[in-house]
């Protein structure tokens, strides 16, 4: 479907008379600094033209996140559909937080990787959503944990002898660390949530979306 320009000179939607001051769009989401949220939800501010207009902040729950966005903080919330805290975002807040829009994104790649001074390793860090991805018996008793990052600050410290976390900790320390299964990277669903409900009681869907592509192939 093409789209016709707007005459040269004229200002698209978001754009700001000169000498106004943008309003800068604030998103919340899981950190710490490097986390899977912070890349997908980069990711969805590209996607939407919104890159120099947002700014994203970390925290260390999805409850303190929460909290910001009700208190006017921040404007809306990203959160990955698989989660932990997913199902308790969606049905203990349902009064004032409302899912806006959903998105598929892939993930960043993960691997089960090995301390390079344990060749037999007795313990492995998980993230629950994350244990389906890989039979992790065969390199011990798996330790849950609620986040990946989780994952790498145990194998950093020390307290897992392995762990299914992001690839790219055996690059980052190639000396400590080596990868014993390579994990292709996962498209997950993501929710996006603001305090302004979009739904009024109707569903919402996109009727040009991927799927309903795949819904008319021949």
């Amino acid at each position: 479907m093409s789209h016709a320009r707007p005459p040269e000179g004229a200002r698209t939607a978001g754009q700001q008379a000169e000498g106004t001051p943008v309003r800068r769009i604030r998103f919340a989401t899981l950190g710490p600094a490097g986390s899977n949220h912070e890349l997908v939800v980069a990711r969805y501010l590209e996607f939407h033209g919104l890159t120099g207009r947002a700014v994203t902040s970390l925290h260390a729950s999805f409850e303190e996140a929460v909290h910001r966005v009700l208190a006017g903080d921040a404007d809306f919330l990203v959160q990955c559909a698989v989660h932990p805290a997913t199902p308790e975002t969606v049905a203990q807040y349902f009064r004032g937080l409302y899912l806006v829009d959903t998105f598929i994104s892939p993930s960043r790649d993960l691997a089960v990787i090995r301390r390079k001074d344990c060749p037999a390793p007795a313990t492995v860090g998980a993230m629950a959503a994350t244990t389906g991805y890989v039979d992790l018996s065969r390199w011990g008793t798996v330790q849950p944990t609620e986040t990946v990052a989780a994952v790498a600050r145990g194998l950093l410290e020390g307290r897992f002898d392995a762990g299914l976390a992001f690839a790219t900790l055996a690059d980052e320390y190639p000396e400590r660390f080596c990868i014993d299964h390579h994990v292709e990277s996962v498209d997950d669903a993501w929710l996006v949530y603001g305090r302004k409900r979009v739904s009024n009681g109707a569903l919402v869907a996109c009727a040009n979306s991927a799927a309903a592509r795949l819904f008319n192939e021949p």
